[in-house]
């Protein structure tokens, strides 16, 4: 597989697992059946793109990119979904996390 492939494919696990992470606070501590089980196919689904997109990337490359997406992916869909509004403090940690995600992607060794 090829590193566009792998990125694509990391994409999808970006958004099963900022989904998993909706499903989650939805699910009000595993106690409503439907976004309970919804939150476990879509874990499970993000940690299968994610063994494919390791065959091609680094397992660090990988997961960092994938952690620093998901984070800011989450906090969008809890602005959106939740009305949690994140603070200057927030949005600065936001920052550093995209400039780390791209550091690591675009300067750093991923082969």
């Amino acid at each position: 597989m090829g590193n566009i492939t792998a990125y694509i494919i990391l994409i999808v696990a970006v958004v099963l697992g900022t989904a998993s992470n909706g499903f989650a606070k939805g699910s009000q501590g595993f106690t409503l059946l439907l976004p309970s089980f919804l939150t476990a196919v879509s874990i499970v689904g993000c940690m299968y793109t994610l063994s494919l997109v390791m065959k091609s990337i680094p397992v660090g490359v990988t997961y960092a990119s994938f952690a620093g997406l998901c984070i800011i992916a989450t906090t969008i869909v809890g602005v959106y979904k939740f009305n949690q509004l994140p603070d200057i403090f927030t949005i600065i940690g936001m920052g550093l996390i995209i400039a780390g995600v791209l550091m690591v992607n675009l300067l750093g060794n991923t082969s």
